[in-house]
């Protein structure tokens, strides 16, 4: 007999990967962070002992979420300017309060209380966008927690740095500090075509293909922008980030919400990975990105909640949900996005789109363990004769009882290990007591 550090069985686990499965009464072995076998539970306890052994025969065990598209910081910015446009939303009110607000501490706590929220709702990795990502990747690395850390770049100056080259000298500091690191990665984030001239994207392609790093952009997010595009650049911003050599597998696209026939082959033989927002999209009336589409030709889109000052949760199991039903009525077409295709954009794409789909994404052996257990025994959840549709279409991340990144238990019975929770609601009180009472002064004299 084996010995393992843990031993966790379920009533289901659902790997991912073969497509569609689902185990039942099966037992998840974890050896030294990683999964050691998944097992028929009858057989594994006979072949492994452990002093950790959990007996969750009332739950699914799930591929940990990866939340693909994040501002993990603006958490302090919940709910400010809403039911705006996205340039209104930006340039009125979110711009502003950035000016105003953001600072390293400001980043270091917004992103902890993201980090928080998350876990609770079972992401075990995020994929963020934002200044001060040192502070991000410090205290990611603090919690335990799995994260792509955007290397922010801009042509304009903010507090965090002054010019498109400080910017990326800034980032690529960053990357010598965790090039090594087991939970942290990091990915350049050149915040979007109308941020950012073609000189710096020029020297990002040249370093992403160096250093072997993603580009995370948002890009075709709305109309504006295609029109932006055409009157400065005379095409497309597909086209002009194609003419600058960033249209390939490295790309992180975020939104993708205007697209032409044309563009649905380019970005397929590139390479591109999509990364759908379907909440936030429909919060700042963006458009509809085409799920059903891109994936007919054969573009690996994955999912995220963009930040939660234009979602305004990040809440990934409402995302699965939205991103379901949305991607049907857009293709008109109830089978055009199956619950299990929902869940794999959610955990196994997200992993595909951040290079990461040999570490994470299923529950399959070798792989880190990172892991979501959801409760499925309440009054709302059951019965379940498909608990995959279930998780997607009736499952609440208030379900979620226990989160696991590479092995550690950083959620247990909906407590978190790692964060001082306490804490944390002191410290985002005083941030609200002061961000709202400035901004009532702000609007008073404006």
């Amino acid at each position: 007999m084996h010995y393992a550090d843990t031993l966790i069985t379920a009533g289901y686990i659902i790997p991912v990967v073969p497509d569609g499965a689902i185990l039942r009464n099966h037992t998840l072995v974890i050896q030294q962070g990683r999964i050691a076998a998944v097992l028929p539970s009858e057989r594994a306890l006979h072949q492994y002992h452990s002093n950790h052994c959990l007996d969750l025969q009332h739950h699914a065990l799930i591929p940990g979420l990866i939340n693909a598209h994040t501002h993990a910081a603006m958490n302090l910015l919940r709910g400010m300017g809403s039911d705006l446009s996205l340039m209104d939303w930006l340039q009125n009110h979110i711009w502003p309060a950035e000016q105003r607000w953001v600072n390293e501490a400001f980043v270091t706590d917004g992103t902890r209380h993201a980090i928080a929220e998350m876990l609770r709702g079972g992401v075990t990795c995020f994929n963020d966008m934002y200044y001060f990502p040192d502070a991000v990747a410090r205290v990611s690395a603090e919690i335990g927690m799995r994260a792509c850390v955007g290397l922010i770049v801009l042509d304009f100056p903010t507090v965090y740095a002054q010019t498109a080259n400080d910017y990326i000298s800034k980032g690529l500091a960053l990357h010598d500090k965790y090039r090594d690191d087991s939970l942290i990665r990091t990915v350049f984030a050149p915040h979007a075509p109308y941020t950012v001239s073609d000189g710096p994207l020029k020297r990002i392609h040249i370093y992403s293909n160096e250093l072997d790093l993603g580009v995370h952009t948002h890009l075709h997010e709305t109309a504006a922008e295609i029109e932006h595009s055409l009157l400065t650049y005379g095409v497309r911003p597909i086209q002009r980030l194609a003419d600058l050599g960033l249209l390939n597998p490295a790309l992180q696209a975020t939104h993708m919400t205007q697209l032409e026939p044309k563009e649905f082959d380019l970005l397929a033989e590139a390479g591109v990975n999509v990364l759908h927002c379907p909440e936030s999209n429909l919060k700042l009336a963006s458009g509809f990105c085409p799920v059903n589409k891109l994936m007919k030709h054969g573009v690996n889109v994955a999912l995220g909640t963009d930040g939660a000052a234009s979602n305004d949760d990040l809440d990934m199991f409402s995302e699965m949900r939205t991103a379901a039903l949305l991607a049907k009525a857009v293709a008109q077409d109830a089978t055009a996005l199956p619950a299990k295709d929902a869940l794999r954009m959610a955990t196994l794409n997200g992993a595909i789109a951040l290079g990461l789909s040999e570490e994470t994404g299923s529950l399959e052996v070798g792989k880190s363990a990172d892991i979501t257990a959801i409760d499925l025994s309440s009054i709302e959840s059951v019965p379940h004769y498909d608990p995959i549709s279930q998780i997607v279409y009736a499952t609440g991340r208030d379900k979620v009882t226990d989160v696991w990144v590479a092995g550690r238990h950083l959620l247990k019975q909906r407590q978190l290990t790692t964060i001082d929770e306490v804490n944390l609601l002191n410290t985002i009180t005083a941030w609200n007591a002061k961000i709202g009472q400035s901004d009532r002064l702000h609007l008073e004299t404006s």
